[in-house]
């Protein structure tokens, strides 16, 4: 990265660690940008320039996710099918719920998604659109027109499999669990949710 770069960087982590912050301390519907931009020590137009809205400062750690995951299908070695460079990303990842700060961390953001309304319907949006990325990408793949519906119904799957693992974290850290134990629930239970998956999807839009 160009010293530039770097400088874009840092301004942007600055700003998206003051908003988790501040959204830690007194929730995300209390928090004004404006708030944000003071903690950071920036402008509001400069928060904005990074992260269109607020609820982008909230889920820019989810945005990161759905993106690898997405390009992790893309990049994926000749022979891979989808369902299984979908299932490799997902489960390699959970290995980082075994660090113990990693379950008081899923406690407090979920605090804050669940007392926001807002907050549920970005994440919605969010997980909606993509999907809708991974449909059209496997389209193009197998030559078919990007509103295939063989192709969108197999993103959905997979992309629903993964939220309903998120969910199940959620509702283990609330219940608890954490470190080591919660890594290996989530990936027992994803290994079991991708197997089902794959009994169908093993031989589609494998790549050439």
């Amino acid at each position: 990265m160009s010293l530039r770069e770097r400088k874009k960087e840092q301004t942007r982590q600055a700003i998206a660690e003051a908003a988790r912050r501040l959204f830690d301390e007194h929730g995300f519907e209390a928090v004004t940008v404006a708030e944000v931009a003071q903690s950071a020590d920036v402008s509001e137009g400069t928060v904005f320039n990074y992260f269109p809205t607020k609820e982008d400062l909230f889920y820019s750690p989810m945005e990161a996710f759905e993106a690898e995951l997405v390009a992790a299908v893309r990049q994926r070695k000749p022979g891979e099918s989808v369902a299984a460079a979908f299932r490799r990303f997902v489960l390699d990842r959970s290995a980082g719920l075994a660090e113990e700060e990693r379950a008081e961390l899923i406690g407090r953001v979920e605090g804050i998604r669940s007392a926001s309304p807002a907050l549920q319907t970005r994440e919605r949006e969010i997980s909606a659109r993509y999907t809708q990325m991974l449909a059209q990408l496997i389209a193009e793949e197998i030559g078919k027109p990007p509103d295939d519906v063989e192709a969108a119904v197999v993103a959905n799957a997979l992309m629903g499999a993964q939220r309903t693992l998120v969910d199940y974290v959620r509702a283990r850290v609330l219940a608890g669990r954490s470190g080591p134990k919660l890594a290996a629930d989530a990936r027992s239970e994803g290994r079991r949710a991708f197997k089902r998956l794959e009994r169908g999807l093993a031989d589609y839009a494998v790549k050439r």
